[in-house]
């Protein structure tokens, strides 16, 4: 009887956290991440051969991204305030929070160090000559608009919500954050007299992600859409005159996450290679789509099930893509550099590094933008005098390309963080890690 039990408990496990058991293994065609494989294959020639038709997919992937971003606040609200409620200590948050922050400093401004060096050794813009008073800037007017009212007032005060409700329909996630961390907080002071609101807002989160595993049955659909939209209006013939520059960015994303986030990782005694495999589909989606949002409620439920504390994965993430963009840090100093190169515009080591703490401050908190990779750089250069706003022109054909890499290099970054602080919080089960890295196919 007890064996009997046993096996019925493993069982239960077992269809709790969504790993089928061996004798029943999807076949291969089923497999999530080869679907996505092939519909990047598809999209990809879709998009050289027939690209008339390819341009007018984009509707398939814009539905997809806008179903997940009308979950993705709930998730977030829901895990962060569920995980405060349960830590036990007002002051597990601060901690939590300060260390993770110190952490995203850290870790961008290595990632843009590495930009800057890489830049300046391979010098991709070097020996284009470009005449500046040939580029046509008019292709930057929304970029720029958005950019010059993006000051630091107006970042801080974007951060709290007009009405509650609004936080959940603005596309932000910082004020989503801030009333979960609110809310969540009260929740924690109440004791328990706030169970029944816990249990409440636990099983509204349970039904929200299974709401996500519907939407995501068509993430390959989406990824199609947005490769074949992507090649059939851009043409891979747009990446040639920027291939020596697009090249060196895909081989820096790879090697700064083999080489310094594998070197955090192994510090956290996580295996990144298993951790890569594990989240295959994610990264995949995110390459595809070139968007965090529509893969962070899948990662967020999957590190939970990695053994990350649920605590730390609602406040890691959601964070994290909003000040803990590796990938897109490191982008953002090439890519100024490089333009800087293009223009023959000789910049002084003091210069350079005055760019990487411009970054530092405008980076942040603006992933929820649209074209927010230009903004950014619109911002930075609005009050940088040393290269042309109007020099960013250059960079518009292959700045898809760049999103692509970048977004995985970002949500690598960030799966790695929440494991790291996991670890120095004693919240990370290594067995159900290790578990579950076997167990995904």
């Amino acid at each position: 009887m007890k064996n009997l039990a046993n096996a019925e408990a493993g069982q239960e496990h077992s269809n709790t956290t969504g790993f089928a058991p061996a004798s029943k293994k999807k076949p291969l065609y089923r497999n999530l991440a080869v679907q996505m494989v092939f519909a990047l294959i598809a999209g990809a020639l879709l998009g050289m051969w027939l690209p008339d038709l390819a341009t007018q997919m984009s509707p398939l992937s814009a539905a997809f991204l806008k179903m997940i971003k009308a979950l993705v606040g709930l998730v977030i609200f829901c895990t962060i305030v569920a995980g405060i409620a349960n830590i036990g200590s007002g002051a597990g948050v601060g901690r939590i929070g300060l260390k993770s922050l110190i952490y995203f400093e850290v870790i961008t401004t290595i990632a843009m160090a590495l930009g800057l060096i890489l830049a300046n050794v391979f010098q991709p813009g070097s020996g284009m000559n470009i005449d500046l008073s040939s580029l046509d800037a008019s292709a930057l007017a929304t970029f720029t608009e958005t950019a010059e009212r993006r000051t630091t007032v107006s970042w801080l005060m974007s951060i709290i919500p007009d009405t509650f409700v609004s936080a959940f329909t603005n596309g932000n996630i910082l004020p989503v954050l801030l009333l979960a961390l609110m809310f969540g907080g009260a929740l924690l002071s109440m004791g328990k007299r706030a169970e029944p609101v816990i249990m409440i807002v636990e099983r509204i989160s349970e039904a929200i992600f299974i709401m996500v595993g519907m939407v995501m049955k068509f993430a390959p659909l989406a990824v199609f859409a947005a490769i074949a939209f992507t090649i059939g209006k851009y043409g891979i013939g747009s990446m040639l005159p920027l291939a020596k520059l697009l090249v060196l960015f895909y081989l820096a994303c790879i090697g700064f996450i083999v080489i310094v986030l594998g070197a955090i990782a192994a510090y956290a005694r996580v295996p990144l290679w298993g951790l890569i495999k594990y989240l295959k589909v994610e990264l995949l989606l995110a390459f595809g789509t070139a968007s965090s949002e529509a893969v962070l409620p899948s990662v967020m439920k999957k590190l939970e099930k990695a053994g990350c504390k649920k605590h730390i994965v609602g406040f890691v993430i959601p964070s994290g893509f909003s000040f803990n963009l590796d990938g897109s840090s490191m982008y953002f100093v090439m890519a100024v550099i490089f333009v800087a190169q293009a223009c023959n515009i000789n910049l002084t080591f003091y210069e350079e590094i005055m760019l990487i703490l411009i970054f530092m401050v405008t980076s942040k908190g603006i992933a929820g933008v649209a074209g927010s990779g230009f903004v950014t750089l619109a911002a930075t250069l609005t009050v940088y005098p040393h290269v042309p706003l109007a020099g960013i022109v250059l960079l518009l054909g292959v700045d898809r390309f760049m999103d692509a890499m970048r977004t995985v290099t970002n949500l690598t970054g960030n799966a790695v963080a929440t494991f790291v602080i996991a670890a120095s919080e004693d919240a990370l089960d290594k067995a159900q890690m290790h578990s579950a890295f076997l167990t995904e196919k």
